[in-house]
């Protein structure tokens, strides 16, 4: 279903101009998570540069750390020079760096190209939101979000599938290229959006916060990847994290002081907006096993073609894409406090049931706990962010926005290195009592998925106690 007919379904009444501009903004949005195409060509990257499986988590961490780091930062700059002008932006740097990405002659490179590729990325999911959001009446909010929710969806859900195809033609660099052409029509065609609320007159960028949130975030998720080396007490990894925390601390407190703050740091007394916040991180942390993990099981174990293994992989993707036809009706039917937790435990229910796979699995069974999996997130998403929009006022959109992206960065990153360290150390062990190579792999497989189960589900349960929601603001 396209966006229009979703908006016609929710009762949005547009008209072929507002359509058309609905569909620019989707195909731009759409180089981002497209980006899924890239996981299923892991195995190639790592195949063809002669690395070792954890290598690849430096793809995933180039790339996700950088626009973690820059996203509030230039949600704010939306806020003050146009959300429209930073997301034209976006897509003009994207679709050089995709280029550079698949030209890259070597791996260094390569993580080089996907660090600037990250920059495009935070310029244009920094201000998606609210771009799609002033496309419909504020009354239409969560509709609008589940018009954005199925964007995403079907940009992550197409990605595999392209990707699989494109890497059994012409390897790893086809996933990068092929996203430059769609930047640049967005791009060009992409006219008249809603102008936003006038901002005040002389107001500036706060530039030495976004200084420091940048290198306190990036600081700080990398050292959660370095954890193992800090544990062990290397100075490095020791120094980076504690120059991480000092730059944070610094934020929070410049924030406090400054006259127009990237971000209201008073948001985060109310609990339950922290509450909120981390439980996006934490489901977005437990939702990235099935692409980091589960393309090595699917290309090595199951017997699939790469092609195959993509659309499989997708599957969670397409249902999520589908199901986000209902899910914004849903949350403003019963409201966002209750739709979360729902979502949060059909989540855990897929990735329990992806726990379960093994090399003779039917595919139709995998198919079905991916979308499971994929429904759960749907739901989840658009309810997280309904409530992290409604706590702001509506000239902080592109913040609001922003943060609520950051939560699926954050989640991203945090679980490239913990479920990577949690997947490689079972192996190790299973490894050492004497297991074959595909029996020790089969049995991390299981683990890793089984602790992202179990998060998601505590996290279900956190959400739906009792409490206050965090308050709409105008």
């Amino acid at each position: 279903m396209t966006p229009a007919l979703l908006a016609a379904a929710n009762g949005v009444t547009t008209g072929w101009r507002t359509r058309l501009r609905l569909v620019l903004v989707g195909l731009g949005i759409s180089v981002v998570p497209l980006d899924t195409a890239v996981n299923i060509a892991f195995p190639d990257i790592t195949g063809s540069f002669g690395l070792p499986i954890a290598m690849i988590q430096w793809v995933i961490i180039c790339y996700v750390l950088t626009h973690a780091g820059l996203m509030l930062a230039l949600g704010r700059a939306g806020d003050i020079w146009g959300h429209a002008r930073v997301f034209r932006t976006g897509l003009l740097w994207s679709a050089a760096a995709f280029l550079m990405c698949a030209a890259a002659p070597s791996f260094g490179w390569l993580l080089f190209f996907r660090f600037l590729q990250g920059i495009g990325a935070g310029l244009i999911i920094s201000c998606a939101p609210a771009l799609v959001t002033a496309l419909y009446p504020e009354a239409r909010r969560s509709h609008a979000l589940g018009v954005f929710t199925l964007m995403f969806a079907l940009g992550s859900a197409v990605g595999p599938i392209i990707g699989g195809a494109l890497v059994a033609e012409w390897g790893w660099p086809g996933v990068f290229w092929f996203r430059a052409p769609i930047a640049l029509v967005s791009l060009v065609f992409l006219r008249g959006l809603p102008a936003q609320a006038q901002r005040a007159a002389g107001e500036r960028f706060d530039l030495l916060g976004a200084l420091l949130l940048a290198l306190g975030l990036a600081g700080a998720l990398l050292a959660i990847n370095r954890a193992p080396r800090i544990a062990a007490g290397e100075i490095g990894s020791v120094a980076l994290f504690g120059g991480a925390a000092a730059a944070l601390a610094l934020f929070v407190w410049w924030e406090g002081r400054a006259a127009r703050p990237i971000i209201r740091m008073e948001l985060f007394r109310n609990l339950r907006f922290a509450l909120v916040n981390a439980a996006g991180c934490v489901m977005n942390f437990s939702a990235f096993a099935v692409m980091l993990i589960g393309p090595y099981f699917l290309v090595r174990y199951t017997g699939l073609s790469v092609p195959s293994a993509g659309l499989v992989l997708a599957s969670g993707f397409i249902a999520m894409a589908a199901s986000s036809v209902f899910s914004g009706g849903l949350v403003a039917r019963l409201g966002a406090v209750r739709v979360g937790p729902i979502g949060a435990f059909l989540t855990a229910g897929g990735l329990f049931w992806v726990a379960s796979w093994r090399p003779e699995t039917a595919t139709v069974l995998m198919v079905l706990a991916l979308a499971l999996h994929g429904t759960g997130m749907s739901l989840f998403q658009v309810a997280y962010m309904e409530l992290v929009l409604a706590s702001s006022p509506l000239a902080d959109r592109g913040v609001a926005g922003s943060l609520s992206m950051l939560t699926r960065t954050v989640g991203v990153v945090v679980a490239a290195a913990g479920l990577t360290l949690i997947f490689q150390t079972r192996q190790q062990v299973v490894l050492t009592l004497g297991a074959d190579p595909a029996a020790a792999f089969l049995e991390a497989f299981r683990l890793t998925f089984l602790v992202a189960a179990g998060l998601a589900a505590v996290t279900g349960a956190a959400l739906a106690w009792p409490g206050r929601p965090p308050e709409a603001r105008c």
